[in-house]
C-alpha cells in the first residue's frame, strides 16, 4: 500500500526590483566608501577596498566604453533609415533639433543666473595650489577637425606607458553613421539587405548592453563608493558652494522647466516621470547618456508613447548631443566659477558666448562619462585659465551623475514634446496605468 503526498512548491527567491538595487547599490556604495577612507592609504597607494571598489567600478565604465561604438553607429544608420516611415520626416528633425536648442537655451540661462547670485568662484575654500590644466583639453579647431573620420571606425591610436592603445571618437562616429545612414535613403531599395543586417546587428548590441546593465546594482556600489573614498566630504565642502549650484540649476531644470514644458503641452508631469524614471535612474547610476540609451528609447516609446520610427531617430541623436546638464548649466556655471576664482571680470558678450557655445557646442560633450571637454571648449572660448578645470575634478563623478540624469530626461522629453505637438502620440500610452517595474527589457522574438 502506498501513500500519496503532496508536493509542496518549492518557491523561488524572488529579488528586488531593479530599482530597489539600484538604490541599495547606492547606500551600499556610500557606507562601503566611508569605510575605504577610514582605511587610509593615498591615491598613489590606495588599502585594499579603495582598489576593489575602483576596480568594480572601472570594469562597468569599460563594459560600456566597448559596446559604445557599434551601438552608437548602428542605432543612427537604423533611426534615420526609420524615418522614411515617418510622415513629414524632415519637418520632425527640424523641430527635434529647435527643441533642442530651446530647452539648452532655458538650461544655460539658468546656470549663467545661479552663477552670478550664489558666486561659487568666491564661496569657496579651495587653493590655487589645486589648479592644473587637463591632459585633454576642447577647442573650435578641435571639434571642427574632430568632426572629419579619420578611418570607417572612428578610431584613434595613441601610446601610453610604451603601450599602443586604441580609442574611439563617439563624434566621428556619429558623422559616418549620418553619411551611411542618408545614403541608405538615397540608395532605396538596394540598401533593404543592409538595413536588414543593420537592425539584426543593433538587437545583438542591444541584448549584449542589457547584460551589462543588469550589472548597474554592482556598479553603483563600486563608482559611487570610490568616489567617496577617493575625495570624501573634504573636497566636496571645499566646493560646496559650486556643488549646491550645480545640483540646484539641475533641480530647476528637471523638476521645474521640464514639467513647465509639459504642462504647456497638455502633458502630465507625474505620466511622464513615472515612465521616463527607469532611463533617469540608470543615466544617474552609468553617468553615460550613450550607455543608457536604449532603456531612454524604450521608454520614451512603450511608457511615453512616442512612435517607434521617430523615437528610434530622436533619441539616439540626444544621447549624442542633447546634454542639457553636462553641456549647458555645467559649463555655464564652471566658466563663471573659474571667472570669480581667478578675479576675471566677464562682459555681456561673454555670457553670449557661454549661451552660444553650450547651445550649439554640445555635440563636443559626445562621449561616455564625463564633460571635460565641453568645460574646456567653454574656457577656451571665453579666453579663461585652463588650470581652472583642476579645481573642479575632484567632484566631478558626484556631479556627473545628476548631470546625466538630467541628460537622459531632456532626451525623453524632446521627442515626447515634439510627437504630442504633431498629433503622433499615444496619449493612452502616456496616460495608461503604470505598476511594478516600468521597463524591462523588450522581447525578442524567436
Amino acid at each position: 500500500m502506498s501513500s500519496s503526498s503532496t508536493a509542496t512548491p518549492q518557491r523561488r527567491l524572488r529579488l528586488p526590483s531593479f530599482g530597489v538595487q539600484v538604490l541599495i547599490g547606492l547606500v551600499l556604495g556610500v557606507v562601503l566608501g566611508l569605510v575605504a577612507r577610514n582605511l587610509g592609504g593615498t591615491e598613489e597607494n590606495p588599502n585594499w577596498l579603495t582598489e576593489t571598489l575602483g576596480t568594480v567600478g572601472s570594469i562597468f565604465v569599460t563594459l560600456l566604453k566597448t559596446v559604445v561604438p557599434p551601438l552608437v553607429f548602428l542605432a543612427i544608420v537604423a533611426s534615420i533609415a526609420n524615418l522614411r516611415e515617418v510622415t513629414n520626416a524632415a519637418r520632425l528633425a527640424w523641430k527635434t533639433l529647435a527643441w533642442f536648442a530651446i530647452t539648452a537655451l532655458i538650461a544655460v540661462s539658468i546656470g549663467i543666473v545661479l552663477g552670478l547670485v550664489l558666486q561659487p568662484g568666491v564661496h569657496t575654500s579651495v587653493s590655487q595650489g589645486s589648479a592644473a590644466a587637463p591632459e585633454s583639453t576642447g577647442s573650435w579647431l578641435d571639434f571642427l577637425t574632430g568632426l572629419v573620420p579619420a578611418n570607417v571606425l572612428g578610431l584613434e591610436a595613441g601610446l601610453e606607458d610604451d603601450t599602443v592603445g586604441l580609442s574611439f571618437n563617439v563624434l566621428q562616429i556619429l558623422v559616418m553613421a549620418i553619411a551611411v545612414g542618408v545614403a541608405t535613403l538615397k540608395v532605396g531599395a538596394a540598401a533593404d539587405p543592409f538595413l536588414t543586417f543593420v537592425r539584426s546587428a543593433l538587437t545583438v548590441v542591444q541584448k549584449i548592453l542589457w547584460w551589462i546593465i543588469l550589472l548597474a546594482p554592482i556598479a553603483t556600489v563600486g563608482l559611487l563608493g570610490t568616489a567617496v573614498a577617493t575625495y570624501g566630504w573634504d573636497a566636496l565642502g571645499s566646493l560646496g558652494t559650486f556643488a549646491i549650484a550645480i545640483y540646484l540649476g539641475l533641480a530647476l531644470v528637471l523638476f521645474g522647466v521640464y514639467p513647465i514644458l509639459l504642462r504647456l503641452n497638455g502633458l502630465s508631469v507625474r505620466q511622464f516621470f513615472s515612465g521616463a524614471w527607469p532611463a533617469i535612474q540608470l543615466g544617474f547610476v552609468s553617468r553615460s547618456s550613450v550607455g543608457t540609451m536604449p532603456v531612454t528609447e524604450s521608454v520614451t516609446e512603450r511608457n511615453l508613447g512616442v512612435p517607434r520610427a521617430y523615437a528610434s531617430f530622436a533619441v539616439p541623436l540626444g544621447s549624442t548631443t542633447k546634454m542639457d546638464g553636462c553641456a549647458s548649466i555645467y559649463p555655464a556655471i564652471s566658466a563663471i566659477f573659474v571667472a570669480q576664482f581667478f578675479g576675471l571680470d566677464l562682459s555681456v558678450t561673454d555670457y553670449v558666448l557661454i549661451a552660444f557655445v553650450s547651445v550649439i557646442g554640445s555635440a563636443a560633450t559626445a562621449g561616455v562619462t564625463g564633460a571635460t571637454v565641453m568645460l574646456t571648449l567653454t574656457l577656451s572660448t571665453l579666453g579663461l585659465p585652463l588650470e581652472g578645470v583642476g579645481l573642479l575634478l575632484a567632484i566631478d563623478p558626484i556631479l556627473d551623475m545628476g548631470r546625466t540624469a538630467t541628460n537622459v530626461a531632456g532626451q525623453a522629453l524632446v521627442p515626447t514634446i515634439v510627437a504630442k505637438r504633431e498629433g503622433i502620440l499615444d496619449k493612452n500610452v502616456y496616460d495608461a496605468s503604470r505598476e511594478g517595474q516600468a521597463w524591462q527589457e523588450e522581447p525578442v522574438a524567436a
